[in-house]
């Protein structure tokens, strides 16, 4: 789609309610698309002075001779104004997403909107966030009046009290009034610094962080991996436990049908099958190793159907199976198996060296310390360490048939479904199983350095879930630029920074800012507006607001200097 611009300008008007006269001024632009003249509205400028909206009148009307007009009236003069690109460029972006229209136009969706766009800009605490309003031109292009730390605080509270209007707009926008199809979801887990979040407990730490409280965190798709809903939950819930809120949020929030859940193994259970049926919903699935080995036992499944290609295995109560052995993972798996092992010998060789010189040494707990190795590397039921008080050393044994027992189901997987066959193949289960990869892509993007969702600055659970849907809608909005900017060779972020460069060129008269011109971008930025179809404005109000935090970093650098003395 090709956008021309053709002219900007201020849309006045006025109008009479109940015997009283309103005015308002809005900056327009006019545009063709498609062979046809539109309008859309860039700013609303009804707040400023009548002597600012003219000076913006008069900036558009004298735009190709700006400089020279300038320079003839003495009163004029111009200034280095805040970083304007990358806030317009994420602003836009949120406009065709439909995320600004989801948060609203209110004071309190305005600050929403800017703690998302901040947190794609770059990550932090809702002090960063405010002091990056400072160098930003967030209160211009958002319309904001000025705000602290607190404000946004309170925000995130207003985020979590919201959170369902919001993401049933956001539902509208993406899927429409039909909402029918698939919803990945999967789970993760957050570790906390702090002990005093209120939803921090202990549990299964995927980060390997051991000793640290953690959060849970649920996280719904759509079938491509646009995220639709986000939910934090005590650190110590269970995976299935997150599912049934999931169930009741497709029905009810987005009011879907004919919808297929695809949850990860040990995800949907028996219960949690239970619960899909009553709304009339599927399932695809992954059972566990423990549950394949106990279908194996039971004759409903075979090891000869483990094979490259896929296999398939149908029940009387119209459960379906899909099997398959992939070979690169069972080579994986031996590998790491075999690497275990050697790892287990050289630390036992070690040992035994030590007892070789240290004659007092006690062989009984050498032998321990190496049976307790085996368990900690989870390879103790089919290696088995021995001790010779004769020679004094320990020896490590493979018992081959508990090893081929171990490894005979290397790289098998079989996936569970109640959908029917067809139109639903077994190709299509397994494709849209690997589906799930999408929304790992989206944790990892989410707590890494991209978005950095940890850690977590906040101690409440309305906060706490607050700032989980600030980082959901800056990942949608990073996930799209990053497909727009695909053919670019630049990441999300580094086009974001670039964008950044990007300042406006204030007006002043008299020393007092009457709007903000953006100069022509280079031929690098234009190149990454264009291939995000983001048009910047050739002008903006400069509204003179000042933000800045109740906190100042010198009085905080003092105090934490005091205690390290």
């Amino acid at each position: 789609m090709v956008i021309i611009v053709a002219t900007m300008y201020v849309d006045t008007s006025t109008t009479k309610i109940k015997g009283r006269t309103y005015k308002r001024h809005l900056l327009r632009e006019s545009y063709r698309e498609a062979g046809r003249v539109k309008h859309r509205t860039v700013a609303n400028l009804s707040r400023c002075s009548p002597e600012e909206v003219e000076a913006i009148r008069l900036a558009l009307r004298y735009k190709d001779e700006l400089p020279r007009w300038i320079e003839s009236k003495p009163s004029f003069g111009t200034r280095q104004g805040n970083s304007v690109g990358a806030v317009w460029l994420l602003y836009d972006m949120a406009r065709q997403l439909g995320i600004d229209r989801a948060l609203g136009s209110s004071r309190q969706g305005k600050l929403a909107l800017w703690q998302v766009l901040a947190r794609a800009i770059d990550q932090g605490s809702r002090l960063s966030a405010v002091r990056l309003a400072g160098s930003h031109a967030a209160c211009d292009v958002l319309d904001l009046e000025t705000f602290n730390e607190e404000d946004l605080y309170t925000n995130l509270d207003w985020l979590c009290e919201k959170q369902a209007a919001i993401e049933k707009r956001l539902y509208r926008k993406l899927e429409g009034e039909a909402g029918t199809g698939l919803f990945l979801y999967d789970v993760t887990s957050s570790y906390l610094e702090g002990t005093e979040n209120e939803l921090s407990a202990f549990g299964y730490n995927r980060d390997g962080k051991r000793g640290k409280k953690q959060v849970v965190i649920g996280l719904m798709c759509n079938g491509e991996g646009e995220p639709l809903s986000i939910e934090v939950f005590q650190g110590n819930t269970q995976d299935p436990q997150t599912f049934a809120p999931q169930i009741r949020k497709a029905a009810e929030r987005f009011g879907a049908r004919e919808v297929t859940f695809v949850g990860d193994r040990g995800m949907i259970e028996s219960r949690q099958i239970a619960a899909l049926g009553e709304e009339d919903f599927h399932y695809i699935t992954a059972i566990t190793k423990p549950q394949i080995e106990g279908l194996l036992k039971q004759g409903i499944l075979q090891m000869e159907l483990f094979d490259e290609d896929l296999a398939e295995v149908s029940t009387q109560e119209n459960v379906r199976f899909v099997l398959r052995r992939n070979p690169t993972r069972a080579l994986e798996m031996a590998a790491s198996r075999q690497d275990k092992l050697e790892a287990l010998r050289k630390k036992v060789e070690e040992r035994n060296l030590y007892l070789q010189h240290h004659p007092r040494a006690k062989v009984s707990v050498a032998l321990r310390k190496a049976q307790e190795r085996a368990e900690r590397l989870r390879i103790s039921d089919w290696v088995i360490a021995t001790s010779e008080e004769k020679d004094r050393r320990i020896e490590v044994r493979v018992e081959e048939e508990a090893l081929a027992e171990k490894a005979k189901l290397d790289g098998c997987y079989v996936l569970k479904t109640d959908l029917a066959n067809p139109p639903a193949t077994k190709e299509i289960i397994h494709e849209r199983y690997k589906d799930l990869a999408l929304v790992e892509m989206a944790f990892r993007t989410s707590k890494t350095v991209e978005l950095e969702m940890r850690p977590i600055h906040v101690r409440l659970a309305s906060r706490t879930r607050g700032h989980a849907l600030v980082v959901m809608l800056a990942y949608r909005i990073v996930r799209e630029l990053a497909k727009r900017w695909c053919q670019l060779d630049r990441t999300a972020p580094e086009g974001i920074d670039e964008l950044a460069s990007l300042c406006g060129t204030e007006i002043l008269d008299n020393g007092r800012p009457i709007c903000c011109r953006i100069p022509e971008p280079r031929a690098s930025v234009k190149q990454l507006l264009e291939a995000a179809r983001v048009t910047l404005p050739e002008a903006l109000p400069s509204k003179g607001v000042v933000v800045t935090t109740k906190k100042k970093l010198p009085s905080r650098r003092k105090r934490t200097s005091n205690r390290s003395s």
